[in-house]
């Protein structure tokens, strides 16, 4: 909408206007499965049966796609559902670059589901571009990435990886589910879609699944929609309320998320019981500079190494406001160990080359008080 120009305008905005018949403020949720059609041939509205269409979720996405600057977005059951919708756009003898280190979830499609329909992937660490060029083919139909990754925290230039998927005809899609539209915005970077699983800071309350791609072009758009109607893996009504919710204070959210992350890493940096850690907003971090250049903040994602599996599993043991659960993106503190968890899946050769060690514990950064979430960190690495 024109006339809603800042983030926070847009986010509380677009998609979120009044409903028209009675003014009521918040997005209502539709609950029904079908619509009355007001003669043969004439639904109203153009609303027929709800896995095809529904308000609601009309709604979310007319909002995530202003967030993220693209033309429309399509919501899906959960961010694998969206990984999926994704690969239901390509065809056998496809081949598609992505980053060496993604969720654990994600390539566990690729290779496992993807594969016996004759699409191929080449992994590579796209923290080079040149890796990228290399592993390019006359068939590649998409470059996949994460940035920053999941849990090494390591950026891809989007810009630059875009330009040399563009020369060789290639599509660049970027999960942007770290970051959020209000650290980072993909499209503007020269990527053409951008996916989120919104369970994380887009709801932002850990109450919802979903997930979201959003689109450069009309094609993709239409691609996506055929999609969302022949495989019925849509994001209910209920749930596209919960991130119409949670996205009107998305902005004032991730000011604090990175605030509050930015003391936690400088924490853990000085802490002697930490071996490393990993964030992009530490002048110690080597791609730094590329952050501060194609992020717009730092965010709350943070790995730190505690030396190993038993030191890791003491400080995990020990936490009492830092909830250990799997996923990310909350208010509340998340922490996680990535090795038995998220990235499971890719089995201990996996992580080894990846440089994922046992010893690594993730923390999605709250915004409880965050002097509270220090002490509460201070006293669970005292068990090691």
């Amino acid at each position: 909408m024109a006339e809603h120009k800042g983030f926070s305008t847009r986010a509380i905005h677009d998609g979120q206007q009044p409903e028209p018949l009675t003014g009521a403020v918040g997005v209502p949720i539709y609950a029904t499965s079908t619509y009355q059609q007001d003669e043969l041939g004439k639904p109203r509205l153009g609303y027929e049966y709800a896995r095809v269409s529904n308000p609601t979720r009309d709604r979310l996405e007319e909002n995530l796609a202003s967030l993220e600057g693209g033309i429309a977005a399509r919501v899906f059951g959960s961010g694998m559902a969206a990984v999926t919708a994704f690969c239901q756009m390509m065809k056998a003898g496809d081949h598609v670059v992505a980053g060496d280190n993604l969720y654990g979830g994600t390539p566990r499609f690729f290779n496992q589901v993807m594969a016996k329909f004759g699409v191929t992937f080449t992994y590579v660490d796209t923290r080079d571009p040149a890796n990228v060029q290399a592993a390019l083919q006359p068939n590649t139909r998409y470059v996949y990435l994460e940035t920053p990754t999941n849990p090494l925290m390591a950026l891809t230039d989007i810009a630059a990886v875009s330009k040399v998927a563009h020369a060789a005809g290639a599509e660049v899609i970027v999960d942007n589910t770290f970051m959020s539209p209000y650290f980072q915005r993909p499209l503007e970077l020269g990527a053409d879609m951008v996916l989120h699983s919104t369970t994380k800071f887009l709801n932002g309350h850990s109450d919802g699944l979903g997930g979201v791609i959003v689109c450069k072009t009309k094609e993709q758009a239409e691609a996506l929609a055929f999609i969302q109607k022949a495989s019925g893996a849509i994001l209910s009504p209920f749930e596209a309320w919960l991130i119409l919710r949670g996205v009107k204070t998305l902005a004032v959210r991730m000011k604090q998320h990175d605030l509050n992350g930015r003391r936690v890493a400088e924490f853990l940096a000085a802490h002697p019981k930490v071996i490393s850690v990993l964030y992009p907003g530490l002048a110690s971090h080597p791609q730094h500079e590329l952050a501060k250049r194609q992020q717009h903040g730092f965010g709350s994602m943070i790995t730190f190494d505690t030396g190993s599996l038993d030191n890791a599993a003491k400080v995990l043991k020990a936490v009492r406001i830092c909830t250990l659960a799997e996923s990310l993106g909350g208010v509340e503190t998340l922490i996680s160990h990535p090795a038995s968890m998220t990235h499971a899946a890719i089995g201990a050769e996996g992580r080894a080359k990846i440089g994922l060690t046992d010893g690594m514990v993730r923390i999605s950064v709250g915004i409880e008080d965050v002097d509270d979430i220090l002490a509460d960190l201070d006293q669970a690495l005292a068990a090691i």
